[in-house]
């Protein structure tokens, strides 16, 4: 598993420079999470509340609760992946992802 420039965290994000992962890190840091993992883990209705919440605030944070680091990881990134979205960031049991808006996205990134 690719890690970030730091060494830790969550894997890089697909697309996104260190750049703009430090922007989407910087505006994420005030939001609470916006979908929780419970004890079922990665069902397909959680991929579709967080493909809508996704969809309505393009940056979410996701809580997991429970289970050991490597499961919670391997969550995060089966999450990211059915949704089309990047990890930005993993941190404990929060993780932070992007995806911007089909019309027209509502976050402006920094150039590369």
């Amino acid at each position: 598993m690719e890690r970030n420039a730091h060494g830790r965290g969550a894997p890089a994000a697909p697309g996104l420079t260190e750049r703009q992962r430090r922007h989407l890190r910087g505006l994420a840091h005030a939001l609470k999470p916006v979908v929780r993992l419970g004890q079922a883990g990665l069902t397909p209705a959680l991929s579709r509340e967080t493909a809508r919440a996704l969809e309505d605030h393009e940056l979410v944070k996701v809580k997991a609760s429970g289970g050991d680091r490597e499961t919670r990881d391997q969550i995060f990134v089966a999450l990211a992946a059915s949704t089309g979205s990047a990890l930005v960031q993993r941190i404990g049991h929060v993780a932070v992802l992007y995806r911007p808006r089909a019309e027209g996205p509502r976050l402006l990134l920094p150039d590369a």
